[in-house]
């Protein structure tokens, strides 16, 4: 871990993927100069969830989107590209424009409950979590299958909460990513619908923009040693599983999971999202309105580092 005497330092938590486990393991951060704090707990330990009685209904109304606008407890946080989207054009951060990442996701559903394609979902409760990339994703997946009519999404909370649903039999199909589709896919579920999605990232209104390039290269760098070594480094999905899910699975056996690319998110993809959010009333249409490009996309130019020079 680096500190520096500065009174905010960079935090860095990992989102249930490689990456940033990868770059600490190989001092990726340090050699590029950023002072930063790495907090293990990571994604799960650093934002907020929903609690639910056992009685109570499945309707957990708050995700990612509402998570970002209560203010996330690091520098640099990801969400699908469309709650990023949303929440950097209603204000509560900005949107990084000079990569953005690949999650694969998918529907799972239970063996027992007669679903075998896509068109067997026709009215059926796909789990999902609100305002997150499951409940985007899982709309966009559907929408070459059903009419909009027939798609029918619950808010069941989040992701490892979805995959516990499944496999515990009280929902029928769950769309969830990552390590819960490793899970699922171990446990014998099958997928029924491929909702692979665009993982934007989220910046703090406190994060410095050399910080954020620092971070990025050596978050590339982490998904070069990936993409050589995978195996190498699927060890570090033991950390992300919660121990409960963890005992059902053998994570060696697990894939490499989201993939950084280092490719602009462009203006047309900023609008394209919004067009298609408004199509399902998913965007404020008075911040849509409002929302330009270049005020809510952090397009900052890289600059040399430590080891820009020696790749």
């Amino acid at each position: 871990m680096a500190r520096g005497a500065i009174s905010v330092v960079f935090r860095i938590q990992p989102h249930v993927r490689l990456h940033e486990w990868v770059a600490e393991e190989h001092g990726f951060f340090a050699a590029e100069g950023l002072e930063y704090a790495f907090d293990a707990a990571g994604f799960a330990g650093g934002t907020s969830s929903v609690a639910r009685e056992d009685d109570a209904p499945l309707d957990v109304r708050s995700g990612a989107l509402e998570d970002m606008a209560a203010g996330r407890s690091a520098e640099v946080s990801c969400a699908c590209h469309w709650a990023v989207n949303a929440a950097a054009t209603e204000h509560h951060g900005r949107m990084y424009g000079n990569a953005y990442s690949v999650c694969p996701a998918g529907i799972y559903v239970a063996p027992d409950r007669g679903l075998r394609e896509p068109r067997d979902l026709a009215g059926v409760e796909v789990g999902v979590g609100y305002h997150s990339g499951s409940h985007y994703s899982a709309l966009q997946g559907l929408e070459p299958f059903l009419p909009r009519g027939d798609i029918r999404l619950g808010f069941v909370g989040r992701p490892f909460e979805r995959v516990r649903l499944l496999l515990e039999g009280t929902v029928s199909a769950v769309n969830v990513w990552g390590a819960g589709a490793y899970v699922l896919e171990q446990r014998g579920f099958a997928k029924l619908v491929d909702t692979t999605f665009v993982m934007g990232f989220f910046l703090s209104p406190s994060a410095d923009p050399q910080d954020v390039e620092r971070y990025f290269r050596a978050l590339l760098r982490a998904q070069q040693e990936i993409d050589l070594e995978p195996k190498h480094y699927t060890h570090y999905w033991a950390r992300e599983v919660p121990e409960d899910l963890l005992a059902l699975v053998d994570v060696r056996r697990f894939g490499p999971g989201e993939r950084v690319v280092p490719q602009p998110y462009t203006s047309e993809m900023f609008e394209r999202a919004h067009a298609w959010m408004q199509t399902w009333d998913l965007l404020d249409p008075e911040a849509a309105a409002g929302a330009r490009y270049e005020d809510v996309v952090l397009r900052a130019p890289t600059f040399p580092g430590p080891h820009e020079h020696a790749r």
